[in-house]
């Protein structure tokens, strides 16, 4: 029995001290043992990102000639007309480029998710190239095609057919060249929800003597509908911040023919002596806070689309 005793007690002191709370210096090695490869990472984010915002907010709130934090910049920029002009027409640019992408990408993105392997490849290889061409590039070939001047409007001219072209800086031309980027990055970004939807249960809607309408009103729209939302959400938040593809159609004249958030903010960093930083700053937070409610939409929209799977 004295025997069989002194393995147990042995047993029992090695559990009691392999219980024993790790030290202050064994918690700090395991700490930076997990978040060491984020250092990097995190550091970019608070120089390029949090710094930034905090350095507008600062901006926004302070007025020339006064101490302290004070909203007296915020009622005297948005109280000019332009700034409630370009607030307005960014947001009904964006609303409209987002709803025509949407009517047109979805089919299209639908009709390339049922494609064959090699077809597909190739249709989504045009895609990523004109989802990846924007900016002053983009407007430049808008003017090379559809410019007064254009080769598209040149060979229709030659033909006899009595053709003006949009003017450079109009709605319209702004519409046709962010959707050049829009209605690709759209496709990309929900071709695989497509997938979601499975030809069986098609088989199983005709089975049960569904139509096609039928099948389609009841579960392919609700099933994709917070894809297809989602997508829309992050088209409008991307038109709403594009400057160059803006810049380059309308120019420094843009910025009184067609009022833009981007174009104001830039005009305002080059020309507005008296309010120019704490105008821009106020600008970019309004586009920051429409930016960070459409993120949160589409995070949840995001959240119920992904039950699906």
């Amino acid at each position: 029995m004295a025997t069989l005793s002194r393995p147990i007690v042995k047993l029992g002191l090695e559990s009691e001290g392999g219980s024993a709370s790790p030290t202050p210096i064994a918690r700090m090695r395991g700490w930076l043992a997990a978040w060491l490869p984020a250092i990097p990472l995190l550091l970019l984010v608070a120089t390029c990102l949090i710094a930034p915002v905090v350095v507008l907010v600062v901006q926004s709130f302070t007025s020339m000639g006064e101490s302290g934090l004070t909203l007296d910049l915020w009622t005297r920029v948005l109280g000019q007309r332009v700034n409630q002009d370009a607030i307005e027409t960014s947001l009904i640019l964006a609303a409209g480029c987002a709803t025509i992408t949407l009517a047109i990408g979805g089919p299209l993105a639908w009709l390339i998710s049922r494609m064959l392997q090699g077809r597909r490849a190739f249709w989504l290889g045009l895609l990523n190239v004109a989802a990846n061409f924007g900016g002053i590039g983009l407007a430049f070939a808008y003017m090379a095609t559809i410019g007064s001047v254009g080769m598209l409007t040149l060979v229709i001219q030659g033909l006899g057919i009595p053709f003006d072209a949009p003017r450079q800086g109009s709605m319209f031309a702004l519409v046709v060249a962010y959707e050049y980027a829009n209605i690709p990055l759209f496709v990309l970004l929900t071709i695989p929800a497509m997938a979601i939807l499975r030809d069986d249960w098609w088989e199983a809607a005709q089975t049960s003597a569904a139509t096609r309408w039928i099948f389609w009103r009841r579960i392919g729209a609700p099933i994709l509908a917070p894809f297809l939302l989602a997508g829309w959400l992050l088209i409008f938040t991307w038109t709403l911040g594009v400057y160059g593809i803006a810049y380059g159609l309308a120019g420094q004249s843009g910025a009184t023919a067609v009022h833009l958030i981007t174009l104001q903010i830039g005009t305002a960093l080059q020309s507005d002596v008296l309010l120019g930083p704490g105008r821009a700053a106020i600008l970019a937070m309004v586009l920051l806070l429409f930016a960070a409610t459409s993120l949160l939409l589409y995070r949840t929209m995001l959240r119920r689309a992904l039950r699906w799977l």
